[in-house]
């Protein structure tokens, strides 16, 4: 599997599964590890395009069924979204987006004729959806947002806001959450339906290869089929969440392995006081205990697929995992820049590009905090939350 692996992990996959890995290490191989650096330098990627490539192996939406998607297992997708990140989160992000959130809240919550309209053009990079949740002022307290929905005859008409959109600048359709008189509902939202706009965020820090906008929403009309007829109440939207959190238990686990073998290969080839910096306690204690906790993060991430396979995951346990994993794969980053020095600042490496990533991956789809609570209230039965 790889040269991390301890406790030898590959013999708890299945053949399809350790197939599925290699098909998608060897497409980040070809496609992504050769450019991802100058496009995390420029702020830019092709999207689209990456979008029809990954289409064509069934990566976007693989675990959901019909409509042209690939129906392939919980674990299988998420051996998927860790080869994928170890090229750079933003990627990732790319498939998670199109895949957990905007392709299944339509297949979870949708009308046929919107799974017909939207999924098989999303399944192969044809059409790029986005999740409108989060807005300016509200992001980990989606209950409070301020986008509304209001019904004008048969049609409804929404009103606000939503940032930090990824995939928003190129998508074709959003599926934005909004208030109205009876509760949270979800719609579809062509993006070229009048009164939509997108704008690019830029400036930023940390996934930068990766298109991320703001949508604004003004007196946009909208036939009463927009409307995700099953999307009723916070539960819909959260339960989406909860699908794109699983992909990222995986995902932060292929950024930690691409910095510690990166630390690996540069420990053992890079000479100090006449040996090999591998050579010295302190470099061999720091790359032992990442590889341990690279581990264990990897043996959580298949507990909670082999549950999500077998219909018995919990939110709750999501949580766990994302806390766990995106943490500890942010603490390896930042370990193993200490080993590569100075030249763990440089762009000639992926280490401080996923660390810088993983920082973004540490409060989106829900914060630590956020997590520890949801574990906490699982511990105690006391809601912290209000």
């Amino acid at each position: 599997m790889t040269q991390v692996d301890l406790l030898d992990l590959d013999a708890s996959l299945t053949e399809d599964e350790r197939q599925v890995r290699a098909v998608v290490r060897q497409v980040v191989d070809d496609l992504v590890r050769p450019h991802v650096a100058g496009w995390y330098e420029a702020g830019q990627v092709p999207a689209r395009e990456l979008a029809r490539e990954f289409g064509k192996l069934g990566l976007l939406g693989m675990h959901l069924t019909g409509y042209g998607c690939a129906g392939s297992t919980a674990v299988a997708y998420g051996l998927a979204c860790l080869e994928l990140e170890a090229g750079d989160s933003g990627v990732r992000s790319l498939v998670s987006v199109q895949g957990s959130l905007a392709m299944y809240a339509i297949w979870r919550y949708g009308s046929e004729e919107q799974k017909q309209r939207w999924l098989p053009a999303m399944a192969v990079g044809e059409a790029i959806g986005s999740f409108g949740l989060t807005e300016p002022d509200h992001g980990s307290d989606p209950a409070s947002m301020a986008t509304r929905a209001r019904r004008d005859g048969d049609d409804w008409v929404l009103n606000g806001s939503k940032m930090w959109i990824t995939n928003a600048p190129i998508a074709d359709v959003a599926v934005i959450w909004a208030r109205t008189d009876s509760g949270v509902r979800g719609f579809a939202v062509p993006m070229e339906t009048p009164g939509v706009t997108a704008r690019e965020i830029g400036r930023k820090m940390s996934l930068r290869a990766s298109l991320t906008g703001e949508i604004s929403l003004d007196d946009v009309r909208l036939p009463a089929d927009a409307q995700l007829p099953d999307a009723i109440g916070l539960k819909a939207p959260l339960s989406c969440l909860t699908e794109a959190r699983h992909g990222i238990v995986w995902g932060a686990l292929g950024a930690a392995r691409d910095c510690l073998e990166t630390a690996l290969t540069y420990a053992t080839t890079r000479t100090q006081f006449g040996r090999p910096l591998a050579g010295f306690q302190l470099t061999q204690a720091k790359l032992a205990d990442m590889a341990v906790e690279w581990n264990k993060g990897y043996l959580l991430a298949l507990q909670l697929g082999r549950l999500a396979d077998a219909g018995k995951l919990r939110p709750e346990q999501v949580s766990v995992g994302k806390l766990n994993n995106v943490r500890e794969a942010l603490a390896i980053a930042r370990q193993c820049r200490t080993i590569l020095g100075a030249n763990g600042v440089s762009g000639d490496y992926p280490v401080m590009r996923h660390a810088n990533n993983l920082e973004s991956v540490l409060t989106y789809e829900g914060t630590s905090e956020i997590h520890q609570l949801v574990v906490g209230q699982r511990l105690t039965g006391v809601s912290a939350f209000t």
